[in-house]
């Protein structure tokens, strides 16, 4: 038996129950991460799991996961393993298979895959499943992120802008029609949406302003057409192997400043994330939606870094 999360409101316990509830996640290739940590928060919570992977890690993703590399972080409180009752190959900067370049086609990462585009993986789902409740959005790709804003080619920006932003309205677009009414979509944004952040380059800031600005619309839009509610969360720095990607340094440094300069300055860890997904898609958060959701222990409170302040801060 699952234990579900639990909320404690003074005498009354409310818990986050996702039972008889299907997730489609979109975008876990490890066990690291803040895809992996909504899927475990989720499935504690009842939640049945689908997985969306990117094409080219699909192999080694599932032969990880067979192999029992995984095992550890699947642990559930139960002591059971967290299951995935299915896994997708996705390559959300792909609607169709018309849209796909030929010399990816070809490519020997995806010869032999088949279905992968959105509309392929929506249609897959809707087979295999009928319906689905919730829809995460865990993804982002920007080919010039080590690039400064002025060094980034056209081609580069509008390569985040679509790996990164409109992949979330074509997958709410595919998969909205087949979701229960009551549904929930969750996307992942960062403080670099809104404020200047050296390092994270390449038009990625951009992308998740424009991730935040659709949330918004999509709020309305999906909340009139299918009664789902559209947030996102705005997560503070992790080290996963994605963050670390960025480029050489550049996820410690954030890290470590935020720890110092953060209102709560204790680390963040993917279980915040993965909570806090988890209470949105359930039916406690019902009344949540078109909202921009900040976990980062109160970094994006702060206006000016805490070493310039240090003498006044409050006495421990």
């Amino acid at each position: 038996m699952i234990n579900p999360l639990f909320f404690k409101i003074g005498k009354q316990m409310l818990k986050i129950d996702l039972k008889g509830k299907r997730a489609f996640i979109a975008g876990i290739g490890d066990d690291q991460g803040y895809g992996w940590a909504i899927a475990k928060a989720m499935a504690e919570a009842g939640a049945e799991i689908l997985v969306g992977t990117w094409t080219p890690i699909l192999k080694i993703f599932t032969m990880s996961l067979e192999s029992g590399k995984f095992d550890a972080s699947r642990k559930l409180s139960d002591g059971s393993l967290m299951e995935f009752a299915k896994i997708y190959p996705l390559d959300a900067v792909y609607d169709t298979m018309e849209h796909v370049p030929p010399e990816i086609r070809e490519n020997k990462r995806y010869k032999d895959v088949k279905g992968y585009t959105i509309s392929e993986v929506a249609r897959a789902v809707q087979e295999d499943f009928g319906t689905i409740d919730i829809l995460v959005h865990s993804l982002a790709n920007g080919p010039e992120i080590k690039k400064p804003l002025l060094e980034t080619s056209r081609e580069g920006y509008l390569a985040a802008i679509s790996a990164s932003a409109y992949s979330f309205i074509s997958l709410l677009a595919h998969f909205g029609p087949f979701m229960k009414k009551g549904g929930a979509t969750i996307s992942l944004t960062y403080l670099a949406s809104e404020r200047a952040m050296p390092g994270y380059g390449g038009g990625m800031s951009s992308a998740k302003a424009a991730l935040e600005s659709d949330t918004r619309t999509l709020a309305f839009e999906a909340g009139r057409k299918w009664k789902i509610r559209t947030n996102t969360i705005s997560a503070g720095a992790l080290r996963s192997r994605a963050a670390r990607a960025i480029s050489e340094g550049f996820i410690e440094k954030m890290i470590d400043y935020s720890q110092e300069a953060a209102p709560l300055q204790e680390p963040l860890e993917s279980e915040d994330i993965g909570n806090t997904a988890a209470f949105l898609a359930s039916d406690l958060a019902k009344g949540i939606t078109g909202v921009t959701l900040y976990i980062d222990k109160g970094m994006h409170a702060m206006g000016v870094g805490s070493e310039l302040f240090k003498d006044t801060s409050p006495q421990k």
